[in-house]
């Protein structure tokens, strides 16, 4: 069905509301349905390696089907009922997939980001009280074995550890070498209240047809953690209702049974599952996974083109961090397969869209969700007019309102009038995103608006736009990252007395987290000393920051809180600066200003230098630019 323009969105919401249309009720139905329709298409490949020659293990639709019921039937023989919760501390591989449909058939599956630290994951498994934790059996170049094991020690409620072999998809002498190389672990016979068990072994006891009655209608299937630099990352809930929603969506716009996909993002994450995933699981596109780490995965970005052609992709699921390193590689194979790329995660720089666009042929569709509202909320129309930088036109069935506070209320915003982007769809779980109540306290809008924190507007056309963030985070390539963890960690050094941590401008990540400080009086500490403080007690990698400044006093409100606006302006300059300086250019920022509509706009004094003498240069950044007057 073509989505050109709002007109598109209009006319598919007046031919019916949504709830009358014919969708399954449950994700187990929906699956069936498929597997029924395209029993011999292929469903998912994966390849450990990332040669366009490496060994490749697919399944057809039909069996998929007969691993998930599988899967469902083991997880309900080890105590999984609707709603108890199965998690998985897994990369890629087809398990993955078969594990993450059968934890949400046989109750509520909750993935969990393999890169965390032990203490996080314990948490995230206390928190949702999982049961049984899927990981991987201890495997060369990878710790996630060593991690789960200690994250065990501190979840008591997990009684079964299932693991995955991954040697099973190598090939001699390889998989020959792979008993020897094994990390060593520790003693599981410690972990008296979880048995140890392998998890293909266990599956394959089990019938290909559920032994029990599928959920009679909508409920919870999963729970998402959001960020993960904190103790404890929220974990938000997703029904079946979203799920499926998220399928329509995909097989109403953009894919059919013929498409074929390229995903190399982590499937513990809602742009991999629900996006791509659910959107496959609807229309019977068939996806492919390259290596257990993605994008992360040793040559993949050499490979990726040779892997186009490998598969004949037609659509390509990407995020900015990606498409830069793919735009270091030469397009050096037959890519004539491919008709658009989908981006997503993080805002897009004009220079990166330009560059792909030229050096592929193909046009990149940005598009916007977030965990909280089960993912999709809008993109670029793909068979209509993409604006760069902006993040589309609302889905159908989703309606998205600029509102903002005021003495009476949150009222709505005009077009081009700037508020936080609320969103209502059938993926917000109104009054219960997150499984902790306290945190669904005020994060709604008249009980239906899910409160986003981004700042946006719409234009006159209908397209919306973030503009900035009303909560204080950080987006690392797509990954959140809370300031006050490194603030706190800051703050517990004897030298400092005030902390500030941001975001500055990346060309590759969109974001790095960076910090100010104020020291003690009388206090001498050197920014170095703090950047290796930050490396003990920060504790996860991603979070330390990679730049620190010492300040002589940091901006503050009225009420004495760091005003961090301007420290996003000082990194602004210092990074933009630094890039026209490294590249030759003359013009430097020389302010930059918080426009109503851009947000942060640095202003720069040409010094002679031409406009696109500075365009390819901060082309590569998210943050506009123009001359000072």
């Amino acid at each position: 069905m073509a989505f050109v323009g709002s007109e598109d969105k209009a006319r598919i919401e007046q031919e019916m509301p949504w709830k009358e249309r014919d969708v399954p009720a449950t994700f187990h139905q929906l699956l069936s349905r498929t597997a029924g329709r395209f029993p011999n298409h292929k469903a998912i490949s994966f390849q450990l390696l990332s040669g366009p020659r490496d060994k490749a293990e697919t399944l057809t639709w039909s069996e998929l089907l007969g691993k998930v019921n599988q899967a469902a039937n083991l997880f309900r023989s080890l105590g999984i009922g609707e709603k108890d919760v199965v998690a998985y501390v897994l990369p890629n591989c087809n398990e993955t997939l078969v594990t993450m449909m059968g934890g949400a058939v046989a109750g509520i599956v909750n993935p969990i980001n393999p890169l965390l630290e032990p203490e996080q994951i314990a948490a995230i498994l206390r928190e949702t009280k999982a049961k049984v934790v899927v990981t991987l059996k201890s495997f060369p170049k990878t710790d996630v074995a060593q991690k789960v094991e200690e994250a065990v020690r501190h979840a008591p409620g997990v009684n079964t550890i299932l693991e995955i072999d991954l040697n099973r998809y190598l090939t001699p002498p390889k998989s020959w070498l792979v008993p020897f190389l094994r990390p060593k672990m520790g003693d599981k016979e410690k972990l008296a209240h979880a048995d140890y068990k392998n998890f293909n072994a266990e599956l394959n006891k089990h019938a290909k047809t559920l032994n029990f009655e599928d959920s009679s209608e909508d409920r919870v299937a999963c729970y998402f953690h959001t960020g993960g630099t904190t103790g404890m990352p929220k974990v938000a809930q997703h029904k079946y209702s979203g799920l499926i929603y998220n399928g329509w969506l995909g097989q109403t716009l953009l894919f059919d049974e013929n498409d074929v996909i390229m995903c190399p993002l982590p499937m513990f994450h809602v742009f991999a599952v629900h996006v791509i995933v659910m959107a496959a699981v609807s229309s019977g596109a068939h996806v492919i996974f390259p290596t257990p780490a993605g994008y992360r995965g040793d040559g993949v970005f050499d490979n990726f083109w040779k892997l186009i052609e490998r598969w004949k992709v037609s659509f390509i699921i990407t995020v900015p961090t990606a498409i830069s390193a793919k735009m270091q590689r030469p397009v050096d194979a037959d890519i004539s397969s491919v008709k658009t790329a989908f981006s997503g995660s993080a805002p897009l720089p004009v220079e990166l869209f330009r560059r792909f666009e030229e050096a592929t042929g193909v046009t990149i569709v940005e598009g916007y969700g977030l965990t909280e509202a089960t993912c999709l909320v809008s993109c670029n129309p793909v068979d209509g007019e993409k604006k760069i930088g902006s993040i589309g036109i609302p889905f159908p069935y989703t309606d998205v309102k600029i509102l903002q506070d005021g003495p009476d209320g949150p009222s709505e915003c005009a077009a081009e009038q700037v508020g936080e982007i609320c969103i209502s769809n059938p993926g917000v779980y109104a009054g219960n995103t997150y499984t902790e109540a306290d945190k669904n306290t005020n994060l709604y809008h008249f009980d239906k608006y899910l409160r986003t924190g981004d700042l946006g507007r719409f234009d006159e056309d209908g397209y919306l736009w973030i503009t900035g963030r009303a909560k204080d985070l950080i987006i690392r390539g797509g990954h959140n990252i809370d300031p006050a963890e490194i603030e706190e960690a800051l703050l517990g050094h004897e030298a400092v007395a005030f902390a500030g941590a941001i975001g500055q401008p990346d060309a590759h990540a969109g974001e790095l987290p960076c910090a100010f400080v104020e020291l003690v009086d009388g206090a001498s500490v050197t920014e170095k000393e703090l950047m290796d403080y930050c490396k003990v007690h920060v504790h996860e990698r991603a979070a330390q920051p990679k730049h620190m400044t010492i300040l002589g006093e940091l901006p503050k409100t009225a009420v004495g809180k760091v005003f961090k606006p301007d420290l996003r302006k000082h990194a602004i300059t210092r990074i933009y600066n630094g890039a026209l300086e490294a590249a030759g250019v003359a013009a430097r920022v020389v302010s930059v200003i918080d426009d109503k509509k851009r947000g942060l706009v640095a202003q720069l004094d040409a010094k002679g230098s031409s406009e696109d003498d500075v365009a390819k240069v901060l082309g590569a950044f998210t943050r506009p630019w123009e001359w000072s007057e």
